[in-house]
């Protein structure tokens, strides 16, 4: 009797174990099915990055040790450095500004660092013709254990309204556990319900292939995780942000994190390399150096007219690797005067010859093409064939006309 009363008692505990399963099972599926009806009924909706956001972010040059006395002086030198003319225009302040709450929930920016306060901070970019952007999270604390979003989204939505916000990038980490699927979409009504366009940046490092149900969610969002200062981090992250290019278009871009140029992690070559990958894939081109002491290099690489109007091209259609052989690469994409972008990319640690791939790129073989070399500044010609040698790490950006030049 005892064995069949056990017997019966492991049953009734399978059963349990078995219904409480399923009702979690149910309950992740209903907030997912329920972030889907806020992410249709609550789209976002505020006519933003219709071309790729161009800016800077504060991460790398002040990290924690952000200060409204830091932010301005940046604010100063992309200005005065004409990066703010070639469209760099958002100002963005990373993590580490905020310390706590008040009572009725409004979050609080550091006072040691931020005495005038953020609005007074972003009216200070603003007067420069720059736009402000701030951080927060998609949990209950950054990954600096200052307070998340979780739960706030609403509140710090319409805070970050009223101090003038115009950018917001919104991380990932000491969440619930839950699917950012589930997390990401009430931000993205909270800040549709202020009535202020405010740009929405998703770094949710790439979980659960944000490129697939984003586009109604934010402006951008992370396809992979953080990028780091070493060529081989670059690679992988434009290789994993390759992968979802047909996602990317006006309003909403595939983003593989910001950018390791001028911070001293690079060699010359693989900077233009990897400005120019990031160009091509039409990704945020957000800086993450000192612009108040740039090197000529550095200016010449971020300041190249001819390679941000690629990126910048209104038809918006993420260029992409079309071919990869022996470390050797061909990338392009479409341009909007039907001209197209050709990346030619050497990874090996030896030069190498890249051939042009007419059909690879949607040419006719052997069709004359004019060529212009993008950062050569050089047209070179009509071109039937194209094997230049490309030294180590680096590469050749082209914009290829298939129609006759006048």
């Amino acid at each position: 009797i005892n064995a069949e009363y056990m017997g019966v008692q492991v049953e009734v505990t399978k059963q349990k174990h078995g219904l409480a399963k399923t009702l979690t099972s149910m309950r992740t599926l209903f907030l997912i099915l329920f972030s889907l009806y806020l992410s249709s009924a609550l789209a976002l909706d505020n006519g933003l990055a219709r071309t790729p956001p161009m800016g800077w972010n504060a991460w790398i040059v002040l990290h924690c040790n952000v200060s409204e006395e830091g932010v301005r002086a940046m604010a100063d030198a992309i200005v005065d450095t004409g990066l703010a003319s070639l469209g760099y225009n958002y100002v963005n302040i990373d993590d580490c500004w905020q310390v706590g709450r008040n009572p009725d929930g409004t979050i609080i920016p550091d006072p040691q660092a931020f005495p005038s306060g953020m609005k007074a901070l972003a009216d200070y970019v603003h007067s420069k013709g720059l736009k402000f952007g701030l951080y927060s999270d998609a949990g209950y604390k950054t990954c600096k254990g200052r307070p998340g979003s979780l739960g706030y989204e609403t509140i710090d939505a319409n805070t970050y309204a009223s101090w003038g916000v115009d950018y917001l990038k919104y991380d990932n980490c000491n969440n619930d556990g839950s699917s950012p699927r589930v997390r990401y979409p009430p931000m993205t009504a909270a800040l549709n319900q202020t009535g202020r366009p405010i740009l929405f940046s998703m770094c949710e490092w790439g979980h659960e292939d944000p490129a697939t149900w984003s586009v109604d969610v934010g402006n951008s969002w992370r396809t992979t995780g953080d990028i780091r200062a070493n060529f081989s981090r670059v690679l992988e992250n434009i290789d994993n942000n390759n992968l979802w290019a047909d996602y990317a278009g006006p309003g909403g871009w595939n983003d593989p994190d910001m950018f390791e140029i001028g911070v001293n992690a690079l060699t010359p070559d693989q900077e233009y390399t990897h400005f120019s990958l990031w160009a091509i894939s039409k990704a945020p081109l957000l800086l993450a150096l000192d612009v108040r002491n740039m090197s000529a290099h550095t200016r010449d690489v971020v300041m190249n007219k001819e390679v941000i109007a690629i990126n910048q091209d209104s038809l918006g259609v993420q260029g992409r690797k079309r071919t990869s052989l022996n470390k050797t690469e061909i990338w392009s994409g479409p341009l909007a005067n039907g001209d197209i972008a050709v990346l030619l990319v050497n990874r090996n640690e030896i030069p190498a010859v890249v051939t042009l791939d007419w059909a690879a790129v949607g040419l006719q073989v052997g069709q004359p093409i004019w060529v212009r070399d993008l950062w050569k500044h050089v047209d070179l010609g009509l071109m039937a064939a194209y094997a230049p040698t490309i030294a180590p790490f680096a590469s050749i950006f082209l914009r290829v006309s298939p129609k006759p030049v006048q």
